[in-house]
């Protein structure tokens, strides 16, 4: 909400806003570019939208621009982030708007790309355009986080979940249902909006898991991602029958040649990870080679050893805590959650989800 000493309107932080919204349809989905949303309008009236395309291209501005049936001289442009100023792949976006006689522009927060930064308000504010920035700033720092670990650490976004039973276990191995169709349907959206999930041989051999998003509507999975050092994972699971060079990547270290081959031919993605001293994987070198292979936005669903292996390097950005109101016998082969003292030494906020429907408690834990 604006108030009297807020330099912008109303109306100004509802067309941010709806700018902001068109950015988050497209988290995910646009490879090394930053999801951006964008809004023109002229005397009050939207005149056209735009978001970032699919894996980057074109840019939000060029297709607000593009799509927008009308003159577009004196309009005003809301951008969640500072326009491009530079040639790559497409010519800069400032161009384009400095061309259609845009007058004012409202960009949010300044681009970390040294390609961009800070330059485009000078470029427009030298061709008589007005610019302002830091509408709805907390907002939006808030949404480019992923972004900005992206870039600066050259790393992706690590997102932990882990479903707990209300005495707290994990795994029970008669029952193996933990949380309601309500949480289920978070956890398939957490799927789609991350583009590689993590798990361990473990986790595979135990749950024969198929780690995809199953909502009606949202055709994207993630690309499975497993740790296995001996390549100990069994041949006939879901993931290993599912498995394409495309969507699924094996971290290994010392399997023999027999296992690397009957992989490879599956199709499957082998990369040789690191061990570190207690012949464990260099999970931060792990990360770096996600990067590497095009991975801005990791999701952990892993159990006790792999979270908390996450956990004692500090390598979540947040995590979700998917809490049951049911009791599970430890009557039967059973695993226990064992990292509740990691979470204040991994977090700052703790927030808890509001779900309307269902009877779990979801929490969120943000740095």
């Amino acid at each position: 909400m604006s108030s009297k000493k807020d330099k912008y309107s109303k109306k100004d932080h509802l067309y941010m806003r709806l700018a902001l919204d068109l950015a988050k349809s497209r988290h995910g989905f646009t490879g090394n570019n930053p999801s951006v949303g964008c809004v023109i309008v002229k005397k009050d009236k939207i005149l056209s939208i735009g978001r970032t395309g699919i894996l980057g291209r074109p840019h939000a501005e060029y297709n607000a621009i593009n799509f927008a049936n009308h003159d577009l001289k004196d309009s005003i442009m809301y951008v969640t982030l500072e326009p491009c100023n530079h040639y790559g792949k497409t010519p800069p976006c400032t161009n384009l708007i400095i061309k259609k006689g845009i007058k004012k522009v409202f960009y949010s927060i300044n681009d970390i790309d040294k390609k961009v930064k800070g330059k485009s308000f000078k470029i427009l504010k030298s061709n008589n355009i007005i610019v302002k920035t830091g509408l709805l700033k907390n907002d939006l720092n808030i949404f480019y986080e992923p972004y900005l670990v992206n870039r600066k650490k050259k790393v992706p976004y690590v997102t932990g979940k882990i479903a707990l039973s209300k005495n707290n276990l994990i795994y029970n191995k008669i029952k193996k249902k933990i949380t309601d169709i309500y949480s289920d349907k978070l956890t398939h959206y957490l799927r789609y909006s991350n583009d590689s999930i993590m798990i361990s041989y473990k986790t595979l051999n135990k749950d024969n898991p198929k780690l995809n998003c199953r909502i009606q509507g949202l055709n994207r999975s993630p690309r499975r991602v497993i740790l296995d050092n001996n390549l100990d994972s069994k041949k006939n699971s879901f993931i290993i029958k599912s498995a394409k060079k495309s969507n699924t990547i094996f971290f290994y270290n010392k399997a023999n040649k027999e296992k690397i081959n009957f992989f490879k031919k599956k199709g499957i993605k082998l990369i040789k990870g690191k061990i570190n001293k207690n012949y464990q994987f260099d999970l931060k070198s792990i990360l770096r080679e996600l990067y590497k292979n095009g991975c801005r936005n990791l999701l952990v669903e892993g159990g006790n050893e792999l979270t908390k292996s996450f956990f004692h390097r500090k390598l979540f950005n947040k995590f979700y805590s998917f809490k049951s109101n049911k009791k599970l016998s430890k009557s039967v082969e059973f695993k226990e959650f064992n990292c509740f003292n990691l979470f204040s030494k991994n977090f700052k906020r703790k927030s808890k989800i509001n779900i309307k429907f269902g009877k779990d408690t979801i929490y969120l834990y943000k740095k």
